[in-house]
């Protein structure tokens, strides 16, 4: 993510345009993906209708857009549910792909040494609004 002072500007009005009181999200928690592998799928819905961003999901063929998917469908779920909310007026607030905890191995190599191998978790949340 930026930091410099526009990106600054930008998160404030995003912020200031939808309350956080009408923000419904779902969080899947230790997703095994890497984050970097989710944060590209996680851009491209970003901003978008729900129906929209679900009818992309659907075609994409990576893995995350199938973890995403099904974040995003538990989100609308939680703002139809505990709102009321009509799923094709909302929108897909943000999006993010968080690091979560890494498995760290070690894998033998030659001369008696030792690889290390680490494997990536992921935090996905999703909001909609």
């Amino acid at each position: 993510m930026s930091t410099g002072h526009r990106a600054a500007a930008k998160r404030a009005r995003n912020q200031r345009n939808i309350p956080r009181s009408h923000q419904y999200q779902a969080v899947q928690r230790n997703a095994r993906i890497s984050p970097r592998k989710v944060a590209l799928v996680a851009t491209m819905i970003r901003g978008k209708r729900v129906e929209d961003a679900l009818n992309e999901l659907s075609f994409d063929n990576r893995r995350a857009a199938t973890m995403l998917r099904k974040v995003l469908q538990s989100a609308v779920a939680n703002a139809s549910t505990l709102a009321g909310l009509d799923p094709m007026d909302l929108k897909v607030i943000h999006a993010t792909a968080d690091e979560g905890f890494t498995f760290k191995r070690f894998h033998a190599r030659g001369r008696g040494r030792g690889a290390a191998i680490e494997r990536q978790n992921t935090h996905i949340t999703v909001a909609v609004g």
